[in-house]
């Protein structure tokens, strides 16, 4: 009976360990799995090295945009705004090189500021009025665009530095723009000073329940302010990018990488380190959704497919991560 007993826990332990197996490398295994696919079908195009180091390189910006939004959701807060830092941030390197006359890296300068600057706001209007920071970064990314649009007069300004140009997508390794390897560092530091640091454990812990954490001695308050400044940087830092991948700036390109950042955030959430926010599911999220549509484009398939894609991923991926995260709790 206890000899049964035991190879009965063991079978389960057995099974239990292949189920949280694919849990974490359910995503990478998909994308595995479209990346042949679409090889098949098209591997003289999808397999080319110039179409995949294009895919790597290309969406480093939404890489970046991810990145953000995954900081202030690992503390329970939403960021919207961070898409017209994106734009305000590009805007404003554009306009202080090319208009302005500024040397680019005193430019770049600026850009980051404000984009820390909307963060300070941001956490200012949500820790002391209380209000919700979907409501506070809503209207404040609403206000941005409108300002960005009047300091820019509506109008899409080309012609920014080369060194920026060429610091961000002409120069290459192993064929693909630093870029990449820039949105490749920020993932790596983000994983570490979520997985080693005390800063780290902090803000799961905020993220888990604030109540719990304030009577642990945690300043909750500083570390939500810290995550919406850290998001609205990293969204400049996107912006900078932005600029330098396509030597110009539009005033509306950055409301474009909302609805995917918040898709590869949540889609993320479910891999790696299911049930939790992590930059690696994040990076590892926004090249299944990309080389979906990526591959759907090479097919011949509409380009309104690529809302139909983001918009029903960002609903799946926010269902599964739910049930990732409930699953989760309920083991613990």
């Amino acid at each position: 009976m206890t000899l049964a007993t035991s190879d009965t826990g063991e079978a389960h332990a057995r099974r239990q360990a292949w189920i949280d197996r694919a849990e974490r490398f359910g995503l990478l295994i998909a994308w595995a799995a479209v990346i042949i696919v679409f090889g098949l079908l098209r591997p003289d195009t999808f397999l080319s090295w110039a179409n995949l180091s294009t895919i790597l390189g290309s969406q480093a910006v939404l890489v970046v945009v991810t990145l953000g939004l995954i900081i202030p959701l690992t503390a329970g807060d939403y960021d919207l705004s961070i898409a017209s830092v994106l734009t305000l941030s590009a805007m404003l390197v554009a306009v202080l090189n090319v208009w302005v006359g500024l040397p680019i890296v005193a430019a770049i300068l600026l850009a980051l500021l404000a984009g820390i600057a909307v963060g300070v706001i941001n956490g200012f209007f949500v820790i002391y009025f209380r209000i919700h920071s979907l409501i506070v970064t809503l209207g404040m990314g609403t206000f941005i665009h409108g300002l960005t649009l009047w300091f820019s007069d509506t109008q899409t300004i080309s012609g920014v530095s080369i060194g920026l140009v060429r610091a961000v997508i002409i120069t290459r390794v192993l064929g693909i723009p630093l870029a990449f390897y820039y949105a490749l560092i920020l993932a790596l530091v983000i994983w570490y000073v979520f997985s080693y640091t005390a800063i780290g454990q902090r803000l799961l812990f905020v993220g888990r329940g604030r109540e719990v954490a304030r009577l642990s001695g945690i300043n909750v308050d500083r570390m939500r302010w810290g995550c919406l400044v850290v998001s609205a940087f990293l969204g400049a830092v996107a912006g900078v990018i932005y600029a330098g991948t396509i030597g110009a700036a539009d005033p509306n390109s950055g409301l474009t990488y909302l609805l995917p950042a918040f898709a590869a955030a949540f889609l993320g959430a479910t891999s790696i380190q299911p049930g939790r926010f992590n930059p690696i599911g994040s990076v590892i999220a926004v090249y299944f959704l990309v080389t979906g549509i990526t591959g759907l484009s090479i097919l011949g398939v509409s380009t309104f497919v690529q809302d139909l894609f983001y918009g029903g991923a960002l609903i799946v991926a926010v269902t599964l991560s739910q049930i990732v995260r409930g699953r989760e709790e309920r083991l613990n």
